[in-house]
């Protein structure tokens, strides 16, 4: 679903400019906070963010409104998705927030919403709570005595990391592993060091500064040629780069090569199914996931569940068939043994089980399989719906007919900006490359081109 406001991760967009203004924010906090009351006790909402210099802006106003709607809010501060959503059980919420924009540069923010189960919401509770959005809701809100409170909440950081720790054996020990992590100057610049250390690693920590204005800026999961630097530097086995609020990881081997969701996906459902930990016979991952991917599965007799683009898309995917391992190629890694969403700290975790279980090194246990050739190419557009166009339509039509049943080709609009991603992937790079160059150019040139 893609409404006014809400997109595929929530609600994002530049902040205090539509749709991410404070007013909106407090409509939200609102609209949530009403659309969750049950029972008759004292209803709590917890709140995170990352490092935005709008995260206090937006905070504020989301206070306000669940405050208005009689909601008790924990404030978290800065803290990773998951955790978030982890502490919406923990603590028994009613709602758990997260404001961020994940990958985004610091001029963006977002809102993410977590219902009681500490899943994300589905597109019917979303579209509910948008509609509550542009009315009038002011006779459904608490009445003078029934306000919220807010509050900060000490001992969250310390909550998350011992459940990180936890996802792996006691006996587990990362001893013996020195380990680079990039946190993107973003939410998880406390916790996944400490994490870490305290598993036992020799850890280096870069990008733990964060400013308000410097999260992911030429760094983290989107950005990893400072990792790949930093580990030929000090000679590290491995390096972990989060993105702005740790829901996404890329791992980077000893020898600087960049290990992307997919690789990583393989890895765990191969050491899972060894184990018999690996539920489901299969792995969710999105149309965006490498054929190569799908073929090594079937080679392990597994099955890949394909879903729209979105975390919360593979999630219910995964659940709906049983599966406890899903994520998308750019390294959103949910393991529902542990969490209901992705997240990086963990899935990293998982990866280093695999280094210490083998005795290997990365760089031997990274390529589980070898990608099929595939291409990815963004087109902005500045209004109007170009992939209904007729030329558009033919162009993509003649491409997949090209590709035929050794290729892939998926065309979508992107749900936080206005781009059309045009991908293909086939075991004829040329002819990916061909196909895609073609597709791009026709919608380069409709109507509705920037």
């Amino acid at each position: 679903m893609a409404g006014r406001y809400f997109g595929t991760d929530g609600i994002r967009g530049r902040a205090n400019k539509f749709p991410m203004t404070a007013e909106i924010a407090m409509k939200v906090g609102m609209a949530a906070g009403l659309s969750f009351q049950r029972g008759n006790h004292r209803h709590r909402v917890v709140l995170g963010k990352d490092t935005r210099l709008s995260g206090y802006m937006i905070e504020n106003a989301l206070v306000a409104g669940l405050c208005a709607a009689g909601m008790d809010v924990f404030l978290l501060g800065p803290i990773p998705t998951p955790a978030v959503a982890m502490l919406v059980r923990s603590l028994r919420a009613d709602i758990g927030v997260m404001i961020s924009a994940s990958h985004n540069p610091y001029h963006d923010n977002g809102i993410k919403l977590f219902g009681p189960d500490s899943y994300k919401l589905s597109d019917e509770i979303e579209e509910r709570i948008e509609a509550m959005l542009d009315q009038d809701v002011e006779a459904l809100l608490a009445d003078s005595d029934g306000l919220g409170r807010a509050k900060r909440v000490d001992g969250v950081h310390d909550r998350y990391i011992e459940f990180a720790k936890r996802t792996l054996p006691r006996s587990m020990s990362l001893s013996g592993l020195r380990i680079v992590v990039d946190c993107a100057n973003g939410a998880a610049y406390k916790v996944a060091p400490a994490a870490l250390w305290e598993l036992g690693a020799e850890v280096i920590a870069i990008n733990v500064e964060p400013n308000g204005f410097n999260i992911n800026a030429e760094c983290g999961s989107t950005h990893p040629a400072g990792l790949q630097k930093k580990i030929h530097e000090v000679r590290a086995d491995i390096g972990i780069a989060l993105d702005g609020d740790a829901d996404r990881v890329v791992i980077v081997d000893e020898n600087g090569t960049i290990v992307d969701g997919d690789q990583i996906m393989a890895l765990i459902a191969q050491s899972w199914q060894q184990s018999g930990r690996l539920a489901g016979g299969g792995v969710a991952a999105t149309v965006m996931s490498n054929l190569g991917l799908e073929r090594y599965l079937g080679d392990l007799n597994l099955e890949l569940h394909r879903t729209k683009v979105g975390d919360r898309y593979v999630v219910e995917q995964m659940r709906a068939h049983g599966l406890n391992i899903g994520g998308e190629q750019s390294g959103h890694i949910v393991l529902s043994d542990f969490s209901t969403t992705g997240d990086g700290l963990v899935a990293a975790l998982q990866v280093l089980a695999c280094i210490k279980r083998s005795n290997k090194p990365m760089s031997e246990l990274s390529r589980t399989f070898e990608p099929v050739p595939q291409l990815l190419k963004n087109v902005r557009f500045s209004g109007g719906k170009p992939l209904e166009e007729a030329l558009v339509k033919a162009a993509i039509e003649d491409g997949r007919n090209r590709l035929g049943k050794t290729g892939r080709l998926v065309i979508r609009p992107s749900g936080t900006e206005p781009l059309i991603r045009v991908m293909a992937e086939g075991d004829d790079p040329q002819l990916v490359e061909t196909v895609v160059n073609d597709i791009v150019g026709v919608i380069a040139e409709s109507r509705s081109a920037a």
